[in-house]
């Protein structure tokens, strides 16, 4: 192995381990119901929501950072991006009962769940993924 492909390997097995921590200490399963339904419809915005749940260490996370940023501006007003550090803040985290980094939650206007997706997305396929999901952001 090249010793950049040895770096990606050990940032995603640190990046997994640290997930795992997360969700063992929340005690959540993935098939139980909880909080999600509350903290999604509390922040229900009136227009389609992105939601990046990822780490500063995280190499793809670091990739996606300034796409996401740039997402953002772009689409100001017409689509809110909020960016969460796992490692960070572990505790808003929580509800969202993800299973790996980054991953990414599509939301609807009114706060529903649309969509998730694990792992590195580009910014052709975020924008692709909400016209899929019927969301025109233009």
């Amino acid at each position: 192995m090249t010793k950049k492909v040895k770096v990606l390997v050990m940032g995603a097995v640190v990046a997994l381990v640290a997930v795992a921590a997360l969700v063992s200490r929340s005690g959540a399963s993935a098939g139980s119901e909880g909080p999600t339904t509350t903290v999604i419809a509390a922040k229900a915005t009136g227009i389609p929501r992105l939601v990046d749940l990822g780490a500063g260490k995280c190499i793809p996370c670091k990739a996606m950072a300034p796409i996401l940023a740039q997402l953002g501006t772009d689409y100001a007003g017409k689509l809110q991006v909020e960016i969460i550090d796992v490692w960070q803040d572990r505790a808003a985290a929580e509800p969202y009962r993800i299973g790996m980094i980054p991953t990414q939650i599509f939301y609807a206007a009114d706060g529903r769940e649309l969509s998730r997706h694990e792992g590195f997305m580009s910014r052709e396929d975020i924008l692709a993924h909400w016209k899929e999901l019927g969301v025109a952001l233009d």
